[in-house]
């Protein structure tokens, strides 16, 4: 009846023909599982050789060792992880060791060498300084005594030609001399401060140029005081400043300088103004222009 079932019926047939199959696999799969428990505990697992250790646990290892040894096993101990062979190739370790070596040596060594050279140089370049400066110093010194000395001793005879005012070294060209006082000096001094005060040196020398020119000339007064007090020639004296300045130090070496023959306009300059604050501009248009030096214009 069963097999007429299973005629009648092929599909209920393969269907059971599989699930044989499928009971006979998973039984065959059952004994190799248990075939492979059971000799685990024979069977030689094959072993691999570790490339490197962890470098973390090796670490951790080291510092466990190092507190229980002194503090030489701690440096091999630490140098045996950093140096390890699959870093650095053996033969190199050594190498690497020796050049750091060297490296610490030369860095100790050559801060020591550049301070030498550095204080070397140092105290060569103050000393050349110190020359330098002592050299100056003492030209300096020497200008400052030279001038202290010709201003202690101010010329007190002028000398002159027709023409021309003379330095003292042509004294013997002079066709007659002109002696000037203490109080004349002072005066000459006082009318450049009040005319010039603002003026560059080589002004100032320019303005006692003047007045020296006039006492040289036949057209004005004989006497450098006459030649300051002559009406409507020096603004200073009709404003009254003349009286009210002190003469500087630079003024005193101007009037010095032209006393001693020395000339920042020609010998037939007698007039100067500044163009802007004088108010009468007669000589401006009726002489000729000779310099301009800072504000002032000079005129013969």
């Amino acid at each position: 009846m069963v097999i007429r079932m299973l005629r009648q019926n092929r599909w209920i047939a393969l269907l059971i023909g599989v699930l044989l199959v499928s009971l006979s696999l998973i039984s065959m799969f059952g004994m190799q599982t248990t075939t492979a428990t059971t000799g685990e505990e024979q069977r030689e697992m094959p072993s691999f050789k570790a490339a490197a250790p962890d470098p973390v646990h090796a670490l951790n290892k080291t510092e466990e060792a190092a507190r229980s040894t002194n503090d030489g096993e701690s440096i091999e101990l630490l140098t045996s992880i950093v140096f390890q062979p699959w870093n650095v190739p053996e033969g190199e370790i050594v190498s690497l060791l020796n050049l750091k070596e060297d490296d610490s040596a030369e860095a100790e060594n050559l801060p020591s060498h550049n301070k030498t050279k550095a204080a070397a140089l140092e105290s060569k370049e103050t000393d050349a300084k110190q020359a330098v400066g002592g050299e100056t110093e003492n030209k300096q010194g020497n200008q400052a005594v030279k001038a202290q000395a010709e201003s202690h001793n101010p010329p007190t005879t002028l000398f002159f030609t027709r023409t021309q005012t003379l330095t003292q070294a042509e004294k013997d060209q002079a066709t007659w001399t002109y002696e000037v006082s203490a109080e004349e000096r002072l005066l000459l001094e006082k009318i450049v401060m009040a005319e010039a005060e603002g003026e560059p040196y080589e002004g100032k020398v320019a303005v006692a140029n003047v007045v020296l020119n006039r006492l040289r000339s036949a057209n004005f007064p004989n006497t450098i005081t006459d030649v300051i007090y002559q009406k409507h020639q020096f603004s200073p004296v009709a404003n009254g400043r003349l009286k009210r300045v002190t003469p500087n130090e630079e003024t005193i070496r101007s009037v010095e300088a032209a006393l001693r023959g020395h000339k920042e306009v020609a010998d037939d300059t007698y007039f100067f103004l500044s163009l802007k604050l004088a108010q009468d501009l007669t000589v401006h248009h009726s002489r000729t222009f000779v310099k301009q030096i800072g504000n002032h214009s000079f005129y013969k």
